[in-house]
């Protein structure tokens, strides 16, 4: 036999329910928003990494959760010339998770995520502006795509473009050092 339950009872479980959730997330609910579960994504990449990279290089990255959790910053420093470190920064804006990629190429392309998996474990952004940069044909990275495979591993494939075209590729695949 089915028990119906009053609406007052309905109203107490779902508080009951919605009380648990929060307690099982430290207090906070799960982000269901693509662009926060993909700002999550990048914050719980906090840690030092190796990174391998088609082009031939391999160096550490060091990735951190900076300014009380509003940005994330990714510093490659290359052991062979360390003034070429470079800085990208993760965070959101709004509604929309965006990156700025502080390059060696002395611009900063402003890429925003256009495409967000439902479980975040692939995203792209594509550049929507660049400081230092006269016109779009200036050499720029101009989309990254980010795999995520676990705690422990995810790859990267950047797009460099130049007069009017996708100029080369390159991907980096990374492991967590710690």
């Amino acid at each position: 036999m089915l028990a119906l339950i009053a609406p007052t009872h309905v109203r107490l479980i779902s508080l009951v329910v919605l009380g648990a959730a929060l307690v099982a997330g430290h207090g906070q609910a799960s982000p269901t928003d693509p662009a926060e579960l993909g700002y999550e994504r990048f914050k719980s990449l906090a840690g030092t990494w190796r990174a391998e990279s088609t082009k031939g290089w391999s160096e550490e990255i060091t990735i951190e959760v900076i300014a009380s959790g509003s940005a994330v910053m990714s510093t490659t420093t290359f052991r062979d010339a360390p003034d070429r470190k470079m800085v990208t920064m993760y965070s959101l804006d709004g509604a929309d998770l965006v990156a700025t990629h502080y390059c060696e190429a002395r611009n900063q392309p402003h890429l925003m995520a256009t495409e967000i998996t439902a479980d975040a474990s692939t995203i792209r952004f594509t550049f929507v502006r660049g400081g230092n940069l006269a016109s779009r044909d200036e050499g720029h990275m101009d989309e990254a795509i980010f795999r995520f495979m676990d705690g422990d591993e995810f790859s990267s494939q950047w797009t460099f473009y130049r007069d009017g075209g996708k100029d080369w590729m390159e991907e980096i695949h990374y492991r967590r050092l710690r």
